[in-house]
């Protein structure tokens, strides 16, 4: 299922905050959109989802455009976790996977056999499965993160948007998450994330996107387009890229005035073991 920005503009109030900008997201690609704070990368992705309506320009989902389609009709094939989701830390992590079976139930609401089978596989694709009757608040940071995931993967999208998934996390927690988002667009699934980490972008997704000030400023492969050149006019700092010693692929890295930064401290010999 294609996702696509035509000439899309987004604006709050009478600041525009995205501008003109176009690109189409193919079925099965994983994606991250990156760029300084205020260069309306969030806005970016509520403007995809339908959450924010445009000033000029459309989105299309699958060709059609989104604002003719109801609510239950894009969230039954669209899902987006934003930055700061919340929800009382009383529920189970059970609890709120069904809160995203809401696309797909009658209006009665009542909990059918498929609505138990999704939650379950939810839970287990983002290996929750052992937190199912865990109350959110008593989750670590990942875990929680999981939980949420877990709850958008209940509606059963064809396409995932993420607002910063590993904002706030330690390394470990982080690329537990991009494993996980990683497993999921191997199973087909559209994978669209805001990432503040470029060095998460460079090695987890097929396609880099960046704005800045509001305009498109690159869009292609990682090995093309995080290049120093290219960061340096979009996030106004110079920047060096090292290659992945697994991967090849560049990896991004600021680079401060050497004048500035501590000088490397000679490595000591190791010291001989005492005498007899």
């Amino acid at each position: 299922m294609n996702l696509a920005a035509e000439h899309l503009t987004l604006a709050h109030g009478p600041r525009t905050v995205v501008r003109d900008v176009s690109f189409t997201i193919a079925s099965g690609e994983m994606v991250a959109i990156v760029g300084p704070n205020g260069s309306g990368k969030s806005t970016l992705l509520r403007g995809l989802a339908r959450l924010h309506p445009p000033a000029a320009g459309r989105v299309l989902l699958d060709g059609r455009d989104i604002r003719q389609l109801n609510t239950r009709q894009v969230a039954r094939v669209l899902a987006i976790l934003p930055q700061a989701p919340s929800a009382g830390l009383d529920l189970t992590v059970r609890e709120l996977a069904f809160r995203g079976r809401y696309p797909h139930q009658g209006l009665l609401q009542r909990i059918t056999r498929r609505d138990i089978e999704a939650v379950e596989w939810a839970l287990a694709a983002t290996d929750a499965a052992q937190l199912a009757d865990r109350q959110l608040g008593s989750l670590s940071g990942g875990e929680r993160q999981r939980a949420w995931i877990a709850m958008a993967l209940a509606q059963e999208p064809r396409v995932l948007l993420l607002d910063e998934p590993t904002s706030f996390l330690d390394v470990a927690h982080q690329v537990e998450v991009m494993h996980l988002l990683r497993r999921l667009n191997a199973r087909g699934i559209t994978v669209v994330a805001v990432l503040h980490d470029l060095h998460l972008a460079a090695r987890f997704t097929g396609r880099v996107i960046a704005l800045s000030g509001g305009n498109l400023a690159f869009d292609g492969p990682p090995a093309e387009v995080l290049q120093p050149a290219a960061l340096e006019a979009v996030f106004g700092v110079p920047m060096v890229t090292l290659p992945d010693p697994d991967t090849g692929l560049p990896i991004p890295l600021p680079r401060p005035d050497p004048a500035l930064c501590p000088a490397a401290t000679p490595a000591r010999a190791p010291t001989p073991p005492a005498a007899g």
